[in-house]
Parts: structure tokens; sequence; C-alpha cells
């Protein structure tokens, strides 16, 4: 059963930059439909990985975001060194 899939331009060009080298490679004709089912069955060898490719990328926050964050935060009004924190941690 043959579907068709909609690719934008770019994805066209990498899936046929991928292609070619493959054919340079190997010496072999591999067609595009070859490719990404080749391409499939690699993703569901790891799917751990192909679906931990899809992530959001953890990045650092935002000055914005830190300064949201901080304006949260109070002074007791207690004065504290470090002596006042290793006593409750640690006794």
């Amino acid at each position: 059963m043959a579907t068709a899939v909609t690719i934008d331009e770019e994805t066209e060009s990498l899936l046929e930059e991928l292609r070619a080298e493959i054919e340079r490679e190997t010496g072999e004709t591999v067609t595009q439909q070859a490719l990404l089912a080749a391409l499939v069955r690699s993703a569901a060898d790891s799917p751990r990985e192909f679906v931990d490719s899809f992530r959001e990328i953890t990045r650092g926050v935002s000055r914005e975001e830190l300064d949201v964050f901080n304006s949260g935060m109070g002074a007791s009004g207690v004065q504290t060194d470090e002596s006042d924190i290793d006593d409750i941690l640690y006794s």
C-alpha cells in the first residue's frame, strides 16, 4: 500500500543529499522510498533516542525569567550566615 507524504523543500533537499551520498559511498542505487523506509526502521529500532530528539533543548533562563522568579522572593529580615546554615543542616 503506497501513501503519499508531503514534505517541504528543505526536507526534500536534505533527503536527496543523503540519498546521493549513500549512492556515492556504496555504489548502489537508492530510491527516496527505500531511504525513508530505512530511516523509519532506524527510528523504530531506537525509539527512546528518536523521541528524545523531539524534546525541547534545555537552556538557561533569560534575564527576564530570572527577574520574574526573583521578584517572588522576599527577605525575612533575619541576618543569616554560613554557620547558621551549617547548624540547621548538620544538627
